[in-house]
């Protein structure tokens, strides 16, 4: 039978943000989704602006990304972990490279897999994997709401946000989520196949486009990458991938689409599930949307989402 991947997420409060939506996957869901920006909006401002001449662009920072959206829009959406601005008096307010080049020497290396029994305070729990998890608030929102039936794992390739994560996690006492500061293109299959228990979910969201094609090799997901995941997934475990920008939601596609045999896309086995005519998944389904997410849909860009279910023949 297939794992509840979704169950267990509680209703967020209804705001300007939110609006209802039907049980994604799981009949025993009952939570709220955000509103897709209707596509006849054109995709303008500083987001999207910012999206386009990003591979000619120079360090970006959180702050420099806050400022293109409204006052306090991630804050609101995430209020309810409470997370100190200032995680540390020794570092403060961090400056982070939003662009880190995962081909450099000092990165191909793979990570260690940890004691996961020292990590989690149930090792055997189904797993979530976030690659490229950013500041950790998307990961540990779940993490909270879901303490004693899954953990969480994010992959963050830039280090001083694994820092972060990892002291907000201790800070909020959960037990069932942890960061690695890692390249998931050279560690993934290292860490996931030493987990004890099932990997349930790998969810791949708005990655570094990487613009220019002589960087493509740069993205994340890489054939490697997608063969590891497609083979450490449990029956009935599923991948969620997203992205703003078109071409690298259509990258990411042809990736998993290549795998019929494995991965079925989730709207060939739940109907319901509401999917544009390009099959393009409408509402982000885990209740919570990623600090870019917000940042792209506030700017009326259009978010391209897929969710694919491992299954049998």
């Amino acid at each position: 039978m297939a794992y509840s991947l979704y169950s267990a997420i509680p209703k967020k409060p209804l705001n300007s943000i939110f609006i209802s939506s039907p049980n994604f996957i799981f009949s025993t869901v009952n939570k709220h989704i955000p509103c897709v920006t209707p596509s006849i909006f054109p995709c303008l401002g500083g987001y999207c602006t910012w999206v386009s001449a990003v591979s000619s662009s120079v360090a970006e920072t959180e702050e420099h990304l806050n400022r293109h959206a409204s006052p306090g829009i991630v804050a609101k959406e995430y209020a309810d972990l409470n997370l100190p601005e200032r995680f540390s008096e020794d570092v403060g307010n961090l400056r982070i490279r939003q662009h880190v080049n995962p081909l450099r020497r000092g990165l191909m290396i793979p990570a260690e897999a940890p004691n996961w029994k020292e990590v989690f305070e149930d090792a055997t729990l189904p797993l979530m994997v976030d690659i490229g998890s950013g500041s950790g608030r998307f990961l540990m929102w779940l993490a909270k709401r879901n303490s004693s039936s899954m953990n969480y794992l994010g992959l963050e390739i830039r280090p001083k946000l694994v820092t972060r994560a990892e002291y907000w996690i201790n800070d909020l006492g959960l037990k069932n989520a942890h960061f690695i500061s890692t390249n998931a293109m050279v560690s993934f299959q290292r860490l996931v196949s030493t987990y004890p228990g099932p990997l349930m979910l790998v969810s791949i969201l708005c990655p570094d486009p990487h613009f220019k094609k002589k960087h493509h090799k740069r993205r994340v997901l890489q054939k490697p990458l997608v063969d590891s995941i497609v083979n450490n997934l449990a029956h009935g475990g599923q991948v969620f991938i997203q992205s703003d920008v078109l071409d690298v939601a259509l990258d990411m596609r042809n990736y998993f689409d290549a795998v019929p045999d494995k991965l079925v896309h989730i709207d060939s086995v739940d109907p319901s599930l509401p999917c544009d005519g390009d099959g393009w998944v409408l509402n982000n389904p885990m209740g919570i949307r990623t600090e870019r997410e917000i940042h792209a849909e506030y700017e009326g860009c259009k978010i391209y989402r897929r969710v694919y279910k491992k299954v049998q023949h």
